[in-house]
């Protein structure tokens, strides 16, 4: 198989998602974006219909809101689709991946706990990275953080 983006798989998506904005960033590297309620029917779309796997997920906050990118690979292709989507700073809520692709569990985990994101349906929303004093509403990797982490106070050991 040539390594390069499907065209076939991405006419499937067009149709079955009219308002997804793909973009062919290289030949193995192909950008759709979608609202937020569209991520998990794409993303059920990419792995069981298509074969793909979740090679991982990042989180950003942006001045629009938290842009998350599931990384989604085509192994036999060599080709990434990348689901994108900005979830609002008022409303930080998307359905989670997790009941049909059990690999999204911990990275949604690390965005609950980074970017304040709530994975809607996930099992456990536990922090993985940080103390169990830990405030729930501060979130590191936060624009805001910067100027948040100020009002913390922390005990030094003796």
């Amino acid at each position: 198989m040539k390594k390069e983006y499907s065209k076939a798989i991405l006419e499937e998506v067009g149709k079955k998602f009219p308002d997804a904005i793909v973009k062919i960033h290289a030949p193995r590297r192909t950008y759709i974006k979608v609202p937020r309620d569209q991520v998990h029917s794409l993303a059920k779309f990419l792995f069981k219909g298509k074969g793909c796997r979740l090679s991982i997920a990042t989180g950003i906050d942006t001045r629009e809101g938290i842009e998350i990118i599931y990384h989604f690979t085509l192994d036999e292709a060599g080709t990434y689709y990348n689901i994108k989507t900005v979830v609002p700073k008022d409303d930080l809520t998307i359905k989670s991946l997790t009941s049909f692709l059990p690999a999204a569990n911990w990275i949604e985990r690390e965005m609950h706990e980074l970017l304040g994101v709530d994975f809607s349906g996930h099992p456990n929303l536990k922090p993985l990275l940080t103390a169990e004093s830990w405030p729930s509403d501060l979130h590191p990797l936060c624009r805001d953080y910067a100027d948040e982490h100020k009002k913390l106070k922390t005990k030094k050991k003796a």
